[in-house]
């Protein structure tokens, strides 16, 4: 583990061949690290991700899970300062300008530990939570691992229901703009990404994650704590396949429009379809298939 906060990347080691050649370099991978969501201080949730942009993710994933139901339910989201995650050396010594020495180790730990608190959250509140779930372990690519049900939405979330349409033209060249700002994929290679279109093609947003879903979290966590959800004017591309998950969130978040590069699950699909949602897949160069609610995209 290094001994400084990670970013998105992290130099690596590599041999490379080229047919008989090989040649030792340094290269550039991902980062993927665990981010540990603890909620009034009591641990919630392990979710796999590439750190940046903690706070978004927590509350976007809070917001899927219905921990949180608006912004008004959300009350501070820090990274952890629990001095359990210090060392008993760093705890006595101190720093004649800034309070605490905390060892470079210690800073690692704390910024992959969230702590959530709710704003109405009481003690008996909190326990209901933490008592009627069973701990996750979120790896990279299962998302919620089909935690919220379509049963459960039914009581949890409305039908889309939104009018307005938009122009094939603009829904096909939404992967260029996305895969055009993917700073971390152009280093990497290894990174899915988000973003958050208007009806027009104009990007408002973006996250890049090893995890789809994890990517789709930091957008609407973003728009939660800006309290600017439901994101009902918005388009949600995203790269990769479209998973049940990733239409769960768009329904939660109010979004009417998903589309993908690649193909939607068959849950994904009934899903859009129940909730309202146009789906739309393999959306490459000036070609796309519609998999639900197609009237929402011009003739």
């Amino acid at each position: 583990m290094s001994d400084t906060p990670a970013g998105p990347t992290r130099e690596v080691h590599i041999v490379r061949v080229c047919g008989v050649d090989r040649d030792r370099i340094v290269d550039r991978a991902a980062t993927e690290e665990p981010l540990e969501v603890r909620l009034h201080d009591r641990p919630f949730a392990v979710l796999m991700r590439t750190p940046g942009a903690d706070r978004e993710l927590a509350a976007g994933f809070l917001f899927a899970e219905r921990v949180l139901k608006s912004a008004d339910d959300l009350g501070t989201i820090e990274h952890c300062t629990d001095p359990r995650q210090q060392p008993q050396s760093s705890q006595s010594s101190r720093s004649t300008q800034s309070g605490p020495a905390v060892s470079a180790r210690s800073a690692v730990a704390s910024s992959n530990v969230v702590n959530v608190t709710l704003a109405h959250g009481s003690d008996d509140a909190v326990e209901r939570l933490l008592a009627g779930r069973r701990q996750v372990t979120g790896n990279s690519s299962c998302g919620l691992c089909g935690r919220v049900t379509i049963e459960s939405l039914k009581t949890d979330a409305a039908p889309i229901d939104a009018a307005w349409s938009l122009r094939p033209a603009v829904l096909a060249a939404l992967p260029d703009r996305l895969r055009t700002r993917q700073t971390v994929f152009d280093e990497t290679g290894g990174l899915h990404a988000a973003g958050l279109f208007t009806p027009d093609g104009e990007l408002a947003d973006i996250a890049e994650d090893v995890g789809r879903h994890n990517a789709v979290d930091k957008i609407i966590g973003r728009a939660l704590m800006r309290d600017a959800l439901p994101l009902s004017n918005h388009v949600l591309c995203v790269s990769g396949r479209t998973s049940y998950e990733i239409v769960q969130k768009a329904v939660l978040a109010g979004i009417p429009i998903v589309a993908a590069v690649s193909a939607p699950s068959s849950l994904a699909i009934d899903l859009a379809r129940e909730f309202g949602v146009t789906l739309v897949g393999f959306a490459r160069g000036d070609t796309f298939n519609i998999y639900a609610h197609d009237g929402r995209i011009a003739r």
